[in-house]
């Protein structure tokens, strides 16, 4: 798990970089790279070749405003969200360690929850 982070912080950080100046972001980053290795996963062609399924418990739900509102009508005690242009690492954490708990009780891996909470945060009433 330590090694799958680390690599995925690096990458954020190199990535960030990557982006114009008025986009350099981490949270914009980091979703960017979720979004990718959650779809990377999903990828029939990909999956089997490159052992995907072995990492599938480190993958992070891809985190913006629709998530983190379902996140905070499950959990308690989650940082205000104030968009993914102004997430941390460490407001990052808390909203992840929540989806994998919440994830846990639904009997899914973290990754997949975004289906369902994007899904239901777009509902039209």
């Amino acid at each position: 798990m330590q090694a799958f982070q680390a690599e995925l912080d690096k990458a954020t950080a190199d990535l960030k970089m990557a982006f114009p100046k008025k986009a350099q972001s981490w949270g914009l980053a980091r979703k960017c790279l979720n979004i990718f290795l959650r779809d990377c996963y999903y990828c029939f062609y990909l999956h089997e070749p490159f052992c995907l399924d072995r990492a599938k418990d480190f993958y992070e739900i891809p985190l913006d405003k629709v998530v983190a509102k379902g996140l905070a009508s499950n959990a308690k005690n989650l940082p205000r969200w104030r968009g993914v242009k102004h997430l941390t690492s460490d407001e990052s954490d808390v909203y992840q360690q929540a989806a994998g708990k919440l994830a846990k009780e639904w009997h899914i891996e973290r990754v997949h929850l975004d289906t369902f909470l994007w899904t239901e945060g777009r509902s039209v009433s």
